[in-house]
């Protein structure tokens, strides 16, 4: 995962100007992230019962997604399209991040020590 650079701030500079740079922050709603990605609904609720995706909830108890998550989504929709199932897909793309999370671990540990 990615952390954009936030600007720079000044006193009169609200937290929502920040919020547009950050890619964790849950600005879509379902049907905007379902246009966004190209999917339906049912298709993100998916996601969400397989545990790829958690979205945030509002005060109301509505989902919202960041734009990391529709990020995901849309790697889950290209597997889909391409015949995998949809459980399978959210397995592929878990392994995927584990596999990348540690590779990074692997080459910070080569680094502290040589």
């Amino acid at each position: 995962m990615t952390t954009a650079t936030n600007p720079p701030r000044t006193p009169n500079t609200p937290d929502i100007v920040s919020s547009f740079d950050d890619d964790d922050y849950p600005a879509y709603t379902m049907g905007r992230a379902a246009a966004m990605t190209g999917t339906t609904a049912g298709f993100l609720r998916t996601l969400g019962d397989q545990g790829l995706i958690t979205p945030l909830r509002s005060d109301g108890g509505h989902r919202r997604y960041s734009r990391y998550q529709l990020r995901i989504a849309m790697r889950a929709r290209d597997l889909v399209d391409q015949g995998t199932a949809i459980d399978a897909a959210c397995r592929i793309i878990i392994l995927e991040d584990q596999l990348e999370e540690a590779l990074r671990i692997n080459e910070q540990l080569r680094h502290d020590a040589g």
